[in-house]
């Protein structure tokens, strides 16, 4: 195959005039471990050569091998053709002595202000001329800057060559002490590492719910398991998954060891419900020749997985009674030994559940794109080290917290005691008190009150609630700093043990982290007297059979404030995820999308008044089993300060007859058949202020 190319490049070369002695070619393979669809690019060579060089390249970009047999997926050949030497012009000797007298001057900031710099035309430079920064050489086509420092010499070819001519001035080492310039760059080089892994998530999913809808999060941590910066994900994520580091800490002190990666969802154990796997790779140093790697950060990317076994297909049921019924548990999972995934154990424990994965393929697929996600933050954080040393990365870590303690502070010196009552449409009630100590600016947020444990799947785990928290104090400040575990070191979160926000096992958790996070973001909002309630729910859908599987949350109204509007059908609080687009739904899925608009009157009244909701009409063409965990189909989004409630939330089912339609409840579950219609209309912000 490659000598036919090779040969087939050669006579289209061949045939624009250029002879077989002017002609290279360079031959690509593309490998692929067998059952992935990650190729990369290696030389033709022999086969112990190309694989080789595909393993260090997988490696390099991914983080892990894997002990599988690689496919030559494509064989493709370059040739390229040189039409013969080629001549520069050559520059006249210069008969004159001394050097170019420059034309003028002109203006030009540089290094650190403004300066005269000496102005010349390339055409009456000669051979050897020497034009010493700072300066600027013009011709018709081109403009050259000489900074100070640098010099340029004319080429007898008609070139310049720039070279420095004077050292570089020695810098000054960067010491540990906070300085606000360089607390500003840390942050961002922080968030963009964070931001970077998100990209390269994003880039190598397999599955609709990471790659296009963008259910994913990523994240920095220190040794310690602090929170130190993410990239603007999933807030309900961010929040929250510290608690999955500190177990992965905890549960392994004293054997993690470089190349190790490990999984996490199990809702007692760190996570927070089933279908959101957190991917924790520890961050070592690079040791001296005889030394032992030392842990120095850890990162992380938690990921939504649409299909993560349960008794619904989508994984989101709605009649959940035990964490058993909602999935396959990943409980401190080893993924990858010492660079390279434990694919067939972790097949085995999708498969191999009381009610396993209907997808175990892109499961794994996903795994593997979190797990090269955290390579990037790793060799992100590592080239950070070796600029500016490990002693002042890790400073400006805890610096990092320290100015997200003291903005969260600040605020808390102005807030007032609150509390509310918030109940949800099942009839439990989150009750919140906050009590500020302004003198000592710090807050207590006491949840005692709270509904017990509920038999449903309503029950947040506590790390939820800390999620929760976290974000709501994190948008009181208007400041541009990470989300990170400062802001929550002011803040005394009590909440009572047995409670449907600290329940135990076995209960059911899948709604917690969708619905009761927004409510407990509700109830916190309406203590603290900030805005209207934003809708309060993420609207969760899941459609599905035995051959596919779909999630997606639905966009609401968010709720208005003093001074400002809610906005219509978006996003609200703890979800920042975004919906498929219909050609990839469509094409993805079996599935029509009829309509998907801003529903008319949703929003609540006021002087400023609520956003409106959506209505969304999906067609099944083929028979599925449909999910709804949904929130304020019974209870309105609260109004604040005289404004009116958003309006309610309702979905029902159009049979293909045209003449049944069928209601569903917010929490429910319906066989669907062939030319269904799916309506589903969320609901509206509620309003601020008298009308």
């Amino acid at each position: 195959v490659r000598d036919d190319l090779a040969e087939r490049t050669r006579a289209e070369l061949r045939a624009d005039g250029i002879p077989d002695s002017a002609v290279t070619t360079r031959a690509r393979i593309l490998l692929r471990y067998a059952g992935t669809d990650a190729s990369l690019p290696v030389a033709h060579g022999t086969v112990a050569a190309m694989a080789r060089e595909f393993t260090e390249a997988h490696r390099a970009r991914y983080g892990f091998t894997m002990d599988k047999p690689l496919v030559a997926e494509a064989v493709s050949v370059e040739a390229t053709g040189t039409a013969g030497p080629h001549t520069a012009p050559r520059t006249a000797v210069r008969t004159g002595e001394g050097p170019p007298r420059p034309l003028g001057t002109v203006r030009m900031f540089t290094g650190d202000g403004w300066r005269d710099a000496a102005l010349h035309r390339r055409d009456t430079l000669r051979a050897e001329d020497v034009v010493r920064g700072p300066a600027v050489v013009a011709e018709d086509d081109a403009t050259t800057v000489v900074d100070p420092g640098w010099q340029a010499t004319a080429g007898t070819a008609g070139h310049l060559v720039l070279s420095r001519a004077e050292p570089r001035p020695g810098r000054t080492a960067l010491g540990t002490r906070v300085d606000p310039v360089m607390l500003e760059v840390f942050n961002n080089l922080f968030m963009s590492i964070a931001e970077q892994m998100g990209v390269r998530l994003e880039n190598t999913a397999h599955s609709v719910n990471i790659k296009e809808r963008l259910d994913f999060s990523c994240a920095l941590f220190d040794a310690d398991g602090g929170l130190v910066a993410n990239a603007p994900h999933i807030p309900v994520h961010l929040g929250s998954m510290g608690e999955s580091i500190e177990e992965v800490l905890r549960r392994n002190a004293g054997t993690l060891r470089p190349g190790d990666v490990y999984a996490v969802n199990d809702p007692y154990h760190g996570g927070t419900h089933l279908p959101d796997v957190t991917v924790v790779s520890p961050v070592f140093d690079e040791p001296a020749h005889g030394e032992r790697a030392r842990l120095r950060f850890l990162v992380a990317s938690r990921g939504h997985h649409a299909e993560i076994g349960g008794i619904t297909p989508g994984s989101m049921p709605a009649f959940s009674r035990t964490v058993d019924e909602e999935g396959v548990l990943f409980d401190n999972w080893l993924l990858v030994r010492d660079g390279t995934l434990r694919e067939a154990e972790t097949r085995r424990l999708l498969t191999g559940a009381a009610h396993p994965s209907r997808d175990p393929d892109t499961n794994l697929a996903d795994l593997r794109a979190q797990i090269a996600a955290n390579e990037k933050g790793i060799t992100e954080l590592r080239r950070m080290t070796r600029q500016f040393g490990q002693d002042v990365v890790e400073a400006y870590m805890g610096h990092v917290q320290d100015n997200a303690e003291e903005s969260v502070r600040r605020i808390v010196a102005g807030l007032r005691d609150g509390s509310c009552r918030y109940e949800t449409d099942n009839g439990a009630v989150i009750a919140v008190r906050v009590d500020v100590d302004r003198e000592a600016r710090r807050a207590v947020i006491d949840f005692e009150g709270t509904s017990p444990q509920q038999s449903g799947n309503f029950n947040a785990p506590r790390s939820v609630v800390t999620a929760a928290v976290l974000y709501v104090f994190r948008t009181l400040v208007e400041e541009d700093i990470p989300l990170n575990s400062g802001c929550l070191k002011p803040l005394d979160i009590r909440v009572p043990e047995g409670s449907m926000l600290a329940p135990v096992h076995p209960a059911a958790t899948v709604a917690g982290n969708v619905e009761t996070s927004q409510a407990v973001t509700g109830a916190l909002y309406a203590a603290l007297g900030v805005q209207a309630e934003g809708s309060g729910t993420m609207n969760n859908l899941t459609f599905g059979n035995d051959r596919i599987q779909y999630y997606e949350t639905v966009a609401s109204g968010s709720g208005a404030g003093e001074g400002f509007d809610g906005a219509d059908a978006v996003q609200t609080h703890m979800t920042n995820s975004r919906l498929t687009d219909p050609e990839i739904l469509e094409w993805r899925y079996p599935v029509l999308l009829e309509s998907f608009g801003v529903r008319e009157a949703g929003g609540g009244t006021g002087r400023w008044h609520g956003g409106s909701g959506a209505e969304r009409r999906i067609r099944f063409l083929e028979p599925v089993t449909v999910a709804l965990l949904s929130g304020h189909r019974r209870v309105p989004p609260y109004g604040m300060a005289g404004g009116g409630p958003g309006a309610l939330g309702e979905q029902y089912v159009e049979r293909a007859d045209g003449r049944t339609v069928t209601p569903l409840e917010g929490c429910d579950t319906a066989a669907l058949d062939t030319g269904d219609v799916l309506v589903l209309r969320t609901p509206g912000g509620g309003g601020y202020g008298r009308p």
